[in-house]
């Protein structure tokens, strides 16, 4: 897969954005989703970046600044025809990187707790993320997990 700056003009990526916004916001109790529509992910603050195979995308994933050491990961999904290949995890890789280069110190997530959002905690999971509280204006929500990492530790 190759990474590169994500173009939220793109058909391609239009498409595969309005599938994971309106996908993860039905499997969401109304007033719990927080997934980033297309205006949300063209904002000043906010790192996008698209993953391809060759000319098929496969994979998004963005950065939100809340502060100069911390940001929070947004909007990652996966194709799912290419889920299973390690993909999804190159791509938080990369957004660790990327938050660690800009002297962030620590990355958050928001997440869905139902059954839908198990792949995609285990895969924070795996790469180091702990539960935590909510952060940057969010509440507590049983509909939410909130998820940390911290980069100063490795």
């Amino acid at each position: 897969m190759e990474i590169r700056s994500g173009d939220t003009y793109d058909p391609r990526v239009i498409a595969l954005l309005d599938h994971h916004y309106t996908t993860a916001r039905a499997q969401t109790a109304p007033g719990s989703a927080h997934a980033l529509d297309l205006a949300g992910l063209r904002a000043p603050d906010i790192a996008f970046w698209t993953g391809w195979d060759g000319d098929t995308l496969v994979a998004v994933g963005a950065l939100k600044t809340i502060a100069r050491d911390h940001g929070e990961v947004k909007s990652m999904h996966t194709l799912e025809a290419a889920r299973r290949r390690g993909l999804a995890g190159r791509m938080l890789r990369h957004i660790i990187a990327h938050g660690r280069a800009r002297g962030m110190v620590r990355l958050s997530l928001e997440t869905g707790s139902s059954d839908y959002f198990r792949p995609a905690v285990a895969l924070y999971k795996a790469h180091g993320f702990v539960p935590c509280g909510p952060f940057e204006g969010y509440v507590d929500d049983p509909n939410s997990l909130f998820l940390t990492f911290d980069l100063a530790a490795r």
